[in-house]
C-alpha cells in the first residue's frame, strides 16, 4: 500500500447528519433532560425489541445503577467474566459486593456457562455475562443457571449492539441489558450509554437514580408548572445530554448500515488470513445460531507455528503504523484486584492461555479493502521473516 503513513486501530464514523444533529441540538433551549433524550430511549428500545430504555453518560453508569435497582450490598457476590474491561467488575464494588471471577470459553472468548456453576455460593446474587467482541454469549445455558439458581442476570451489551442469538437482540435477554456508546462502539455518543428492560419498576426506579434520586425532572417540573420536587433516593447525575441524544439519534438510522460494514470488513480480514503462510493465526470463531457484529476483530497468534509471539507480532506492527490493541488483561492479572480480593490462589487457565495470544486489530466502518490487506500482507511478512 503506498502512501500509507498510518493506520489507526479505530476511526470514529461520523457524517456530515450527525454534526449537523449535533449542531441543531445546541440551538434548543434544552442542553440536558430534554426531549431529546426520550426520543433516543424510544427509538433504542424499538430497536432493542424492549420495553424501556434508560440512557446514562456512560455504560459504567449504567452497570452501577443495574445493581443498584437489583440492591446488591456488601456481602452479595456477582459472577463475571475475567476477561473484561475493569467497568464490569467494578459495578458491584460501588455498591459494596464482590466480583467474582469465572474462566472463559476458548473458541468465543466469552463467559464459560460451566465455570459460572463452578462459581455460585450462597452469596450469589447475579450473573453479568459479557458479549465479548460482539458475539453473544451462550444465553439459553446462562439463563437456565440463573433460573436454577435464582440468580438475576444483566448483560454487558457494550460490545454486542444488533448481535442477536436465536434472532432475538443481546439487551433482551436479561433482567437489564447495558450498552456503551462510547466512540469505538457500533454507535456513539461520545461518552454514552443505556440500560434496556421489560420490567416497568425497574426502569421507574432507574430513571430516578439517574437524575440526583429526584421525584421529578426539570423538564416534569416545567410541564407541571410546578416547581417543586422531592429526593426520594441516594441518585448521581448520570443524565445523557441533548447534544448526545441527537448524535444517537442519528447513528441509530444508519447502525445497521455500519454493523453490515463491519461483517464485511471482518470477512475480508478472515479470507487474506487464511492463507497456508498463515496457519498459526487464528480468526475469530463464529458461535451456531448466533450472530457476530465484530465491534472487535482479535486473532489468536500462536507461537509455535508463527515463530513470533503477540507481544513481538504487536510492537511490530505498531513500528510499521498500524494501531492494534489487546482486549483484555484478565482482570486478576491487575495490581486493584489483587489486592481488593485478596486471593493469590485465584487462576484461570483458559484465559490466561489465551491472553498470551490475542491481538485486536483495526477494525471501523470506513475501513478499506485496500487497507485490510496491507495489514495483513504486513503480519505474512512478519512472520515469513522469522520462519
Amino acid at each position: 500500500m503506498k502512501n500509507c503513513d498510518t493506520i489507526p486501530f479505530y476511526v470514529p464514523w461520523i457524517t456530515k447528519d450527525d454534526k449537523k444533529a449535533a449542531v441543531e441540538s445546541l440551538n434548543s433551549r434544552w442542553l440536558t433532560g430534554g426531549p431529546k433524550a426520550a426520543q433516543f430511549e424510544q427509538k433504542f428500545a424499538d430497536y432493542i425489541g424492549v420495553k424501556h430504555a434508560i440512557s446514562v453518560n456512560s455504560c459504567t453508569a449504567a452497570l452501577h445503577l443495574s445493581m443498584r435497582v437489583l440492591n446488591i450490598k456488601p456481602g452479595d457476590e456477582v459472577i463475571v467474566p475475567v476477561l473484561t474491561f475493569a467497568a464490569t467488575a467494578n459495578a458491584p464494588i460501588f455498591c459494596g459486593g464482590k466480583p467474582v471471577f469465572a474462566d472463559i470459553d476458548e473458541k468465543t472468548l466469552n463467559i464459560s456457562p460451566d465455570d459460572i456453576l463452578n462459581r455460585i455460593t450462597k452469596k450469589t446474587k447475579a450473573i453479568i455475562p459479557v458479549h465479548y467482541g460482539g458475539q453473544p454469549c451462550d444465553m439459553k445455558k446462562i439463563l437456565e443457571i440463573a433460573e436454577d439458581h435464582k440468580l438475576h442476570v444483566v448483560e454487558d451489551c457494550a460490545h454486542s449492539l444488533g448481535a442477536k442469538y436465536n434472532d432475538k437482540q443481546t439487551g433482551n435477554f436479561g433482567i437489564m441489558g447495558c450498552f456503551s456508546f462510547y466512540p469505538t462502539k457500533i454507535l456513539t455518543t461520545l461518552e454514552g450509554g443505556m440500560i434496556t428492560t421489560n420490567d416497568e419498576k425497574l426502569a421507574k426506579r432507574l430513571k430516578v437514580l439517574r437524575e440526583h434520586g429526584m421525584n421529578k425532572t426539570a423538564l416534569d417540573r416545567e410541564s407541571d408548572a410546578k416547581w417543586y420536587y422531592d429526593v426520594v433516593d441516594l441518585g448521581y447525575n448520570y443524565r445523557l445530554t441533548e447534544l448526545q441524544a441527537a448524535l444517537g439519534i442519528s447513528q441509530l438510522e444508519r447502525v445497521t448500515e455500519g454493523i453490515k460494514k463491519r461483517i464485511k470488513a471482518a470477512s475480508y480480514y478472515t479470507q487474506k488470513l487464511s492463507s497456508p503462510a498463515l496457519r498459526g493465526i487464528i480468526t475469530p470463531y463464529k458461535a451456531p445460531n448466533r450472530s457476530h457484529v465484530f465491534h472487535l476483530y482479535v486473532i489468536k497468534v500462536q507461537r509455535d507455528k508463527t515463530g513470533i509471539n503477540r507481544d513481538e507480532l504487536f510492537r511490530k506492527l505498531t513500528d510499521n503504523g498500524i494501531g492494534v490493541s489487546v482486549h483484555y488483561t484478565p482482570l486478576h492479572l491487575l495490581s486493584f484486584y489483587k489486592k481488593f480480593l485478596n486471593d493469590n490462589s485465584m487462576t484461570f487457565p483458559t484465559a490466561e492461555h489465551v491472553y498470551e495470544q490475542i491481538l485486536s486489530l483495526p477494525l471501523f466502518p470506513t475501513l478499506t479493502k485496500k487497507k485490510i490487506a496491507f495489514i495483513t500482507n504486513k503480519i505474512e511478512g512478519i512472520i515469513a521473516s522469522k520462519m
